[in-house]
């Protein structure tokens, strides 16, 4: 069976939140476009975003003077990414790689981003490479 290559058009917005164990497999795949990348001279690095919101809430201190405030914190995580720059440093380049089983692959000069089956990252560098074959090779 040949993987296909479609486009996606994705119409919640990436700003989904994982536990650990999804971003662990999500960073794994991630990691084998990554070395296929570098193998070829292609500098990527792989972006993990996590938001910590602590609070205290003080208890009504006019009748519990001496008790110490409730402490609160939330932990979110997103999808890891992986970014290529081009040498000026402008992101080119974003990856995520799917909970259901692809990669999807943002050129930022194509409108609409493309999903790749996950059996085949040398897919991912393919298309990344023929979307500009010279600006994201590894500079000195």
């Amino acid at each position: 069976m040949e993987d296909q290559v479609t486009q996606y058009s994705s119409t919640s917005a990436p700003q989904e939140t994982i536990d650990i164990a999804t971003a662990q497999k999500q960073d794994e795949a991630l990691i084998a476009v990554q070395w296929l990348l570098k193998e070829r001279g292609v500098r990527a690095r792989r972006d993990h975003t996590i938001n910590l919101g602590l609070s205290a809430d003080r208890p009504d201190a006019a009748r519990w003077p001496h008790r110490p405030p409730v402490l609160r914190s939330r932990l979110t995580r997103r999808p890891p990414e992986l970014v290529v720059h081009a040498p000026s440093g402008r992101r080119t380049v974003t990856v995520t790689a799917e909970p259901h089983g692809g990669y999807l692959v943002r050129l930022h000069t194509a409108p609409v981003p493309q999903m790749i089956g996950r059996q085949r990252p040398e897919k991912v560098v393919e298309l990344i490479l023929a979307a500009a074959p010279v600006m994201h090779r590894a500079w000195p």
